[in-house]
């Protein structure tokens, strides 16, 4: 087991999940007031397991990747909650610290690659030196592992093309020489925002049967963030749905997809296609994601929900169990009634 810099030494069993998010609020100070983006975030990614984050945009998905890699941009900031990396805090680490956990043991794969890669350098010299930082190995053996990484990654022909520049490649190519460099210093965690969006369909089956293989061979845990639900069915293991900045359900992917027990779960699923049923038309959620500073009272869901009732409108139900699942609804059969409270 690895030490992480900054953080006290501990004991991690085989059973220790490698990522756990508990309770985490992030917050977002302005001049006229906090605005709160995640609101007591809890999920936690076994080794080798692949969790996916779906909802549309403005959910918060991209928002609990920055918060776990240390990324938050200001004035944004964890106000509460803890990360904890294979049994270690690693959120109260300073700037140093977390860059040395970055890349060594937490990998980011981000939705554009040309944000990731810098035009001036070739693709070898970026994943040597990121090889380098993290890895004790000479230029030689630097070399090598990059040579290899590319090939591992489906780049063809990667004794040549090592030595290129990102514009000399593809979207879908530039997309892998970034997971190259999410995996250049053998990570166990790899957080991967969008990495499908923009690609076509060929690259994103391509994309998601390497991070299967990731999961499956090296035993990385990856979180995948993505809206869509495509992808989280074909890759994902387990699927969190996030909404206004909370979870609102979370469970194993074939029962989110087909047994939803949250509405907006239900109607994130009934947007998508399906070859096995005739329908004219696909379902619809009818308005839009409520602004930060327009968090709606009760269940943040309850002014686009088909099935509001009065509670829903006064109280903020938490997570509860939910068949295979757990949700965050008072629907949900077994939920606690108004004299019970929450």
């Amino acid at each position: 087991m690895r030490s992480i810099p900054g953080c006290s030494e501990g004991v991690a069993t085989m059973s220790t999940p490698l990522l756990q998010v508990k309770n985490l609020r992030v917050e977002f100070p302005t001049r006229h007031g906090t605005l709160l983006a995640l609101d007591d975030i809890s999920f936690d990614i076994a080794p080798g397991e692949i969790l996916g984050v779906v909802g549309e945009s403005g959910a918060g998905k991209s928002l609990t990747g920055a918060a776990i890699i240390g990324l938050l941009e200001p004035p944004g900031r964890v106000a509460s909650g803890e990360i904890l990396y294979d049994g270690r805090r690693i959120d109260n680490l300073g700037p140093d610290d977390m860059r040395k956990i970055r890349g060594r043991h937490i990998g980011a794969v981000f939705q554009d690659p040309l944000t990731s890669l810098n035009p001036l350098y070739s693709v070898g010299r970026q994943l040597t030196e990121t090889i380098q930082t993290h890895l004790d190995l000479n230029d030689a053996q630097a070399r090598e592992r990059a040579i290899d990484l590319l090939r591992q990654t489906g780049i063809p022909a990667p004794e040549a093309r090592i030595d290129q520049y990102p514009h000399q490649f593809s979207g879908g190519m530039r997309q892998r020489v970034v997971i190259a460099l999410a995996l250049a210093a053998q990570p166990r965690l790899i957080v991967a925002d969008e990495p499908t969006t923009a690609l076509d369909v060929s690259i994103q089956a391509q994309i998601i049967a390497l991070l299967k293989r990731l999961a499956r061979e090296q035993g990385a845990s990856v979180m995948l963030v993505t809206h869509d639900m495509g992808v989280i069915a074909e890759t994902c293991d387990r699927v969190a749905v996030m909404y206004a900045g909370r979870i609102v359900e979370i469970g194993p992917v074939a029962s989110v997809i087909h047994r939803p027990a949250h509405p907006y779960s239900r109607g994130l699923m009934g947007s998508i296609p399906s070859m096995d049923e005739d329908r004219e038309r696909l379902l619809q959620i009818d308005g839009a994601m409520p602004r930060l500073n327009a968090i709606p009272r009760g269940c943040a869901f309850n002014p686009r929900c088909p099935q509001v009732v009065p509670r829903c409108r006064e109280q903020r139900p938490d997570l509860m169990p939910a068949g295979a699942t757990q949700a965050a609804c008072w629907l949900v059969p077994g939920a606690p009634t108004a004299g019970e409270g929450a």
